[in-house]
């Protein structure tokens, strides 16, 4: 199937979409930390593939310990790997998105990543093949507030709800399914979102529809998840609640060197190292056979992440 649509103006629109919502968060993450400040650091692709991306970073803030919120704009040829691992079939791919993950410093302020993506399959003669939407957002607490999960999710069901209501109980679980430690049994790495992949066109949801779609997602994030951050980041807190935070760190470290596919695609389409890394925690701790006792909080929020809830 090839698409008519003029797809060289439809990219242009996604990657300026992209550069404005890197823009705007980085603004608001900055004005909420008050003291780091990003580091932006442009690249581009080597090794026969074309493009590049724009790297912005902060460290050892007020808030945020780490975080990063990269973009990127990638294409190339589409390699046996890429057919074997990760069943991408075609002559030639492009890719842009946006992915963000933020560790705060305070264990009472979660973690939490975000990735919204296009990617077009074209056939030997640069025809589109194939195109699709992907992403989502997820939240992960170390300490369980109700309240937080409710405002989380309920700000992203309002977003989606408009395009179909069955929708966000769809990604919802979804997202549970896929930051899951399968490795671990029924673990996620916190209390989830929504997540989806390969939203294509249909007869009632056409390319500009699911574009709203995704861009009503990215433009939600905020909302979601920064009144939690002014609720949490001036708790005080011990050297407990620290200790219980890194092993935290440790499962979500675990998920996205095993089981992430965003970082499988980076490695495997030789993407840049660093900035597929940038996701990993600062600071990490892996104990044998941990299980934090009965009726305590760090068990509480474990035992969410092995039977997730609904929240919205």
């Amino acid at each position: 199937m090839t698409h008519q649509t003029e797809t060289p103006l439809f990219r242009e629109k996604w990657i300026d979409y992209i550069y404005g919502l890197q823009a705007q968060i980085c603004a608001a993450l900055e004005a909420t930390d008050g003291k780091a400040r990003f580091e932006t650091e442009e690249w581009e692709r080597a090794g026969g593939s074309g493009g590049g991306g724009r790297t912005r970073v902060m460290q050892n803030g007020g808030v945020f310990e780490k975080g990063g919120v990269n973009t990127s704009v990638v294409h190339g040829r589409v390699t046996e790997g890429m057919n074997r691992e990760l069943r991408i079939e075609g002559a030639k791919w492009f890719a842009c998105g946006l992915s963000l993950v933020l560790h705060p410093y305070n264990p009472f302020v979660p973690t939490v990543h975000a990735n919204w993506r296009y990617f077009e399959l074209y056939d030997e003669d640069d025809r589109v093949s194939d195109r699709w939407f992907g992403g989502g957002t997820d939240l992960t607490p170390y300490y369980l507030f109700p309240e937080d999960a409710a405002h989380f999710h309920g700000t992203l069901k309002n977003a989606i709800e408009p395009f179909g209501d069955e929708l966000y109980p769809r990604f919802k679980k979804w997202c549970d399914e896929y930051f899951n430690n399968a490795h671990r049994g029924t673990e996620t790495r916190g209390i989830g979102g929504v997540f989806y992949d390969h939203l294509r066109e249909t007869e009632n949801l056409d390319i500009e529809k699911l574009y709203r779609f995704q861009q009503a997602n990215g433009d939600c994030f905020l909302e979601a998840y920064l009144p939690i951050v002014a609720q949490r980041k001036d708790l005080s807190f011990t050297a407990e609640n620290k200790y219980w935070q890194e092993i935290r760190r440790g499962r979500y470290a675990e998920f996205n060197l095993i089981h992430d596919r965003g970082t499988l695609f980076g490695l495997k389409t030789g993407g840049r190292t660093e900035s597929i890394l940038m996701s990993l925690p600062p600071t990490v701790r892996f104990v044998y056979h941990d299980e934090p006792a009965e009726g305590t909080p760090e068990r509480t929020l474990l035992d969410v992440c092995r039977h997730p809830r609904r929240w919205a």
